[in-house]
């Protein structure tokens, strides 16, 4: 009941104001604003307003959305993971299946960072490979960087 007081005080108030603003010769805007406080009547008149004051009001309607809201957290949840590892389980199988049908063992692989792991016949550890020389590609690589590195002021 309440809410119907305020809805139709609201339209009155509208209807108010659109009538000021066509006396001050806006109509365009004069009708605009009368458009708008006609809805909130049309919303008492169709029941949607009382419909809507039994549900926000109704402790087992607040439970629903909480439900609702933890099921599409859920949701959400589990497709983040999903996608966090490549897909679903089913994805990934075939993707396995796909790689081994080629041959690809593990196609990102690379050689171990560490050395091949043989000792040197003294008990120690293998000594490490020597570096390349001055000159060489690689040094060329680090001459790239450090001028891109300038350039931003790095």
């Amino acid at each position: 009941m309440i809410a119907e007081t305020v809805c139709s005080a609201v339209s009155a108030a509208g209807l108010g104001i659109a009538a000021v603003t066509a006396y001050r010769k806006r109509f365009l805007a004069a009708v605009r604003i009368a458009a708008y406080s006609l809805v909130p009547v049309a919303l008492v008149m169709t029941g949607a307003v009382g419909w809507l004051a039994r549900t926000a009001f109704s402790p087992t309607a607040w439970a629903g959305f909480g439900l609702l809201g933890c099921a599409w957290v859920l949701f959400v949840t589990t497709r983040a993971v999903e996608r966090r590892r490549g897909g679903t389980r089913k994805e990934r199988r075939a993707a396995a299946r796909a790689a081994a049908d080629q041959g690809a063992v593990a196609p990102t692989a690379s050689a171990p960072s560490l050395g091949s792991g043989r000792r040197a016949p003294g008990g120690g550890a293998e000594p490490p490979a020597a570096r390349p020389a001055a000159g060489s590609r690689g040094d060329e690589d680090f001459s790239e960087i450090e001028a891109i590195l300038k350039k931003h002021g790095i």
